[in-house]
């Protein structure tokens, strides 16, 4: 019998096909043309041939690929084939030789994969053994890849784990898929790309979380995890990160370890919080705080350690055509410096304050509790109960050798003004710790002939 009839169509179209079905009287039945696709059907791991109706966008054709020999290729724009489960003739008649070459070399490459994957048991496992290697990063594996990452026991976990390091193309491939995915909007294939890198993540491997928080990979691994199948949209983290997450220097931070580390760390703690913050359990959750913790102390041990940065920020803000605004984004900028000082050692921790306070801080503060502002007022106070914390002694010896008593002053006169219980709190607990009885007592660290002379400059400021 015959093969069907080539398309004559004028739409220029690689993709564009007639679809022919072999009716009971051995003639070719014109079933409607449309545009032919290989995807994923929806809930189905087969990836399949899928022809859609040009004019209703009705389903012409579904095909799952089949490994057998079954395929015909004729004259250069058609493909035919005997349907093993309907025990039907189809075919496809295709516009353009380059769309037929196109799908037919596609048809061949999931063959040569189907048959890779029907060897599961003996390429990757055996009964007894674990698992031995992984199967190239295509769109027709990612059904087998997501298998092999979700369904393997630990001893093939921590196999896997080495397979993943071992294969340093194996994320840059799995990207290039992921975009071929988004590009075609391919969901099945998306939702298996998000279980594979979840699934990758929950191996917990520190090496692995490394390499795919690096700069090259993170944008697109949140990119991954936008398509949760769990979720009825697809979200927009990467939009979100891009678009709406503005990263302020207060100062330029010229190192480029340091930036790379504070974009990181956010962006981990974005994945942790908000990306997938259902699915994590607490040992992941603590090795990720790890590594954010170890970014804090790499950001504020370079920066502490690199003088000119540090003499310049306090230079900017001596000087007089500094703007108000930028002296703010300084002050949040010495919070969150302080605050994330508490990754150092101790030793490292106490000389960096001491540092800060030679360079000026506690001057700052001062001019800080007198600008008209709760937020920043607050932040200044935080400041310092961050060196309280640290060393009580050291804001202490501060207040006695400062002619005045200026900080004290502010202190107290802050304590009496409406800024609100929060920050009555924090005003009191200052002075309640520079007053601490037991602290004074000791007098190690701070030269003051008598507790009653310290308190006695407290309520002169009190009186005054």
């Amino acid at each position: 019998m015959g093969a069907p009839e080539k398309s004559q169509s004028n739409t220029n179209s690689m993709q564009r096909v007639k679809v022919y079905h072999l009716n009971e009287d051995g003639k070719w039945d014109d079933r409607g043309t449309g545009h032919v696709s290989i995807d994923y059907v929806e809930r189905s791991e087969e990836l399949s041939l899928c022809v859609i109706d040009e004019e209703d966008n009705e389903t012409l054709l579904v095909h799952p690929i089949n490994p057998d020999d079954i395929y015909r290729k004729q004259e250069d724009t058609i493909i035919s084939w005997r349907d093993p489960e309907r025990s039907t003739e189809l075919a496809l008649s295709f516009q353009e030789t380059a769309g037929c070459s196109y799908v037919w070399d596609q048809i061949c490459t999931m063959q040569r994969n189907l048959h890779f994957s029907s060897l599961n048991s003996e390429t990757f496992h055996s009964l007894n053994s674990e698992l031995r290697e992984l199967p190239a990063v295509e769109l027709t594996t990612l059904p087998l890849i997501l298998k092999i990452v979700t369904e393997s026991g630990i001893t093939d976990q921590m196999r896997l784990t080495e397979l993943i390091l071992k294969d340093h193309d194996f994320f840059r491939n799995l990207m290039g898929v992921f975009k071929i995915c988004e590009d075609l909007e391919n969901v099945d294939g998306l939702h298996m790309i998000f279980n594979i890198v979840k699934g990758i993540i929950l191996l917990n491997s520190s090496q692995i979380l490394e390499k795919i928080f690096g700069d090259e990979l993170i944008m697109e691994i949140i990119g991954c995890l936008e398509y949760d199948p769990g979720v009825p949209h697809s979200q927009h983290h990467r939009n979100f990160l891009k678009e709406h997450v503005v990263f302020k220097e207060a100062i330029p931070i010229k190192d480029p370890l340091v930036l790379s580390k504070i974009h990181q760390t956010y962006r981990i703690g974005y994945l942790k919080d908000v990306v997938l913050a259902r699915v994590l359990d607490d040992a992941i959750v603590a090795n990720l705080n790890s590594v954010i913790h170890a970014n804090n102390a790499i950001v504020v041990s370079l920066l502490k350690d690199d003088s000119t940065f540090i003499q310049e920020l306090f230079a900017r803000f001596r000087s007089p055509t500094t703007s108000v605004e930028s002296k703010k984004n300084l002050v949040y900028f010495l919070h969150e410096f302080c605050s994330l000082s508490k990754s150092l050692q101790v030793v490292q921790q106490l000389r960096l304050f001491r540092d800060l306070i030679t360079e000026g801080i506690f001057h700052v503060i001062e001019e800080v509790l007198r600008i008209p502002d709760k937020k920043l007022v607050l932040t200044g106070t935080d400041i310092l109960i961050l060196f309280l914390n640290q060393d009580p002694n050291l804001l202490r010896s501060y207040v006695v050798r400062t002619e005045g008593n200026p900080l004290l002053g502010l202190l107290v006169k802050g304590m009496m003004e409406d800024f609100g219980d929060r920050m009555h709190c924090q005003f009191l607990e200052i002075i309640r710790t520079l007053l601490d009885a037991n602290a004074l007592s000791g007098g190690a660290q701070v030269h003051i002939n008598s507790p009653a002379v310290f308190e006695n400059t407290i309520f002169k400021c009190i009186i005054l």
